[in-house]
């Protein structure tokens, strides 16, 4: 097989066995689900991840702002996936897919790691887009990685601290307390309402010199109503639900400029606004990764515009059957960039794997069965559409709680979140408000190293173990030494 040729290599990982050899690429929902669907096949699974976590990515606003933690929501993959014997998990981010030669090639602190494939899953998923101006994201990060949720709540919290000490200074710190979120998508949606509760519920006795109540929380959207997936009697609904919590929802609002202090909003009729906030939230748009290029290129597959690849209604690349792509990163009769696409798609990907190994027969093509969207708006207030019908309220909220806990992954995960919901949605409490500088900044420090961590770590190899163990053997020695001869609080000399 031409995965074999990789396993001379200096950089190749050599096989497991002479059994199949399956790459997954992604540790999401497409990435874990179509891991573990393989459990049972005759074969060697390997996950390539760029993290060490499975993130449950709907509920990272809920980490933003301080309801859950970030582990409740991202359980390490080793752990999820322990107990299943033919897999392996290895962190990496992959950088190059090599389809004729059958090789993955991923990258991590300078290390470099070639693994061979026999099949491939490619769910590598999408990121934030920034419609051609990704320096907005300097100013208003995503929410697509614990990275972003955190630095989102560090930039939220700290909001409030900076504009406590701005009031007892006798400063206008009204920069500080606007919150802007863009898009009117679920998460947009959701952000916004959490924002909302936590200016004028949660925090509205923990200062002095300012009154968070008088929060400014703007919802802006280009679109001409608020989840335009969802029809417009629930984004009416939901509009209305979220002025009812003070939100002001600005639609038909393009962003055209995003800095430290504030953006820029441009109207249909040209007409132009600035709104002063320091704190913003990039919840509009999606771009799949860029993996999906170098397989266009590969194949002659057509990408869309948001760079999601075509592929063939059994979900493998043209001329490459035993290429899977799955999720966010595929277009396939308008499938919507959901969790279960992913999971349903993995799932497909992984039986047709084990069947072909077992001879069985290609399945049919692969159909998406939709289970349904909801969004929460805030406590007690949600909308759901599942097929034709239509919830709205508390119903609806409390199907969102019972879906969200069925896909969060692991018993004392579900457990905290419960306890965590409790605690917020019946109290007015936030278990998870600490933040630090370190959350703020670092994102952006890092991004002005050449090489970014890598800069911050010695070169495979060059790292002296030898004179190292020396140096913290003698400090180690003077250490029992100071203790054993009571010499400690001793004064030293005169």
């Amino acid at each position: 097989m031409a995965a074999e040729e990789a396993t001379g290599t200096d950089r190749g990982l050599v096989r497991r066995s002479d059994r199949h050899q399956v790459v997954v690429i992604g540790s999401g929902f497409g990435g874990l689900f179509g891991t573990k669907s393989l459990a049972h096949a005759d074969a060697d699974v390997t996950m390539i991840a760029k993290t060490t976590h499975h993130l449950f990515q709907p509920l990272l606003y809920q980490v933003a702002t301080g309801i859950l933690s970030e582990g409740e929501i991202a359980p390490p993959t080793r752990e999820v996936l322990a107990g299943q014997k033919n897999a392996q998990v290895l962190l990496g981010e992959v950088t190059t897919i090599d389809l004729d030669k059958r090789l993955v090639t991923s990258h991590v602190l300078g290390r470099e790691l070639v693994t061979p494939y026999d099949s491939l899953i490619v769910a590598a998923g999408a990121g934030q887009s920034y419609f051609g101006n990704d320096h907005f994201a300097e100013f208003a990060p995503g929410m697509k990685s614990i990275d972003d949720a955190l630095e989102l709540r560090g930039r939220i919290f700290g909001a409030f601290e900076m504009a406590e000490l701005g009031a007892a200074r006798g400063e206008n710190v009204d920069h500080l307390l606007t919150f802007v979120v863009v898009g009117a998508g679920p998460t947009g949606v959701e952000m916004a309402g959490q924002i909302a509760e936590l200016a004028h519920r949660t925090l509205k006795k923990d200062f002095r010199s300012i009154n968070s109540r008088t929060a400014r929380v703007i919802l802006v959207d280009a679109a001409p109503q608020v989840l335009p997936p969802f029809g417009q009697k629930l984004g009416r609904w939901t509009k209305k639900k979220l002025e009812d919590l003070g939100v002001e929802v600005l639609l038909g609002a393009m962003v055209t400029d995003v800095d430290e202090r504030g953006l820029v909003l441009k109207y249909k009729d040209g007409s132009e606004q600035r709104v002063d906030s320091v704190t913003k939230v990039w919840a509009a748009g999606v771009q799949a990764n860029p993996l999906g290029k170098q397989l266009a290129e590969q194949t002659g597959a057509p990408q869309d515009r948001a760079g999601r690849i075509s592929v063939n209604p059994d979900l493998t690349l043209p001329g490459h059957p035993e290429v899977f792509v799955v999720g966010d990163m595929i277009s396939l009769d308008n499938l919507p960039g959901v969790a279960q696409v992913a999971i349903q798609g993995a799932k497909y990907a992984a039986k047709e794997i084990e069947g072909r190994l077992a001879g069985k027969a290609p399945q049919p093509p692969f159909k998406y069965f939709d289970k349904g969207s909801m969004a929460i708006v805030s406590r007690f207030k949600a909308v759901a559409m599942v097929g034709k019908l239509r919830v709205t309220g508390v119903l609806a909220w409390l199907m969102w709680l019972v879906v969200h806990l069925f896909y969060l992954t692991g018993f004392k995960n579900r457990v905290t979140a419960v306890l965590r919901w409790f605690v917020s949605f019946i109290g007015r409490g936030r278990s998870e408000r600490t933040s630090t500088e370190q959350q703020i900044f670092a994102r952006a420090a890092l991004k002005r190293l050449d090489r970014g961590a890598t800069s911050l770590v010695s070169e495979p190899g060059v790292y002296d173990a030898e004179r190292r163990r020396a140096e913290l053997e003698a400090q180690a020695a003077e250490e029992a030494h100071l203790s054993d001869d009571n010499l400690r609080g001793v004064k030293v000399g005169g």
